[in-house]
């Protein structure tokens, strides 16, 4: 065996494992049956993301009535602040123990009290790279005036002593 023989095998064992770690990817896809379509969607259907106690997940497609859906004969909250997208497919995500389903208004402002909000962080961080890129700003104008000044003081020594 040649050495250009084992470099093509080599080659070949490295596509085969990229096409492995490819493959290993998969994206969340609802259900086909569970997806609601744009003209359901008109008629108040949504897609009901039911996680039970025991954390296993139903998915099933609900009609909303007067701001309510029945699920297991229970009626459940089903206003606007509740309703969620997930690629143009109208979403709720209802615990079983609970009348009313995850909301991410309540949950934004329960994180805002707590401070496990990351919403703070990436305002310091702005404002951090702000200061620093203004700290920039200021050398340059600085550098310029000292340059202007130099200039000036050549060109008013050349003009004192006849120089031009």
């Amino acid at each position: 065996m040649g050495i250009s023989e084992e470099l093509n095998d080599i080659k070949g064992m490295i596509a085969d494992n990229k096409e492995k770690e490819e493959k290993k990817e998969k994206k969340f896809k609802l259900p086909f049956t569970k997806r609601v379509r744009p003209r359901q969607a008109s008629r108040g259907f949504v897609t009901v993301l039911k996680i039970n106690e025991n954390g296993f997940i139903d998915a099933r497609k609900e009609q909303i009535k007067e701001q309510t859906i029945y699920i297991d004969g229970i009626p459940r909250l089903a206003t606007p602040e509740y309703v969620l997208h997930l690629k143009k497919n109208p979403v709720i995500i209802l615990p079983s123990n609970s009348v009313e389903p995850f909301s991410p208004i309540k949950n934004h402002e329960e994180s805002m009290n707590n401070g496990s909000n990351t919403k703070g962080y990436s305002i310091l961080l702005s404002s951090m790279k702000s200061e620093a890129i203004n700290a920039k700003k200021t050398m340059g104008g600085l550098v310029k005036w000292i340059i202007g000044i130099g200039l000036a003081v050549v060109v008013g020594y050349a003009f004192m002593t006849g120089g031009v």
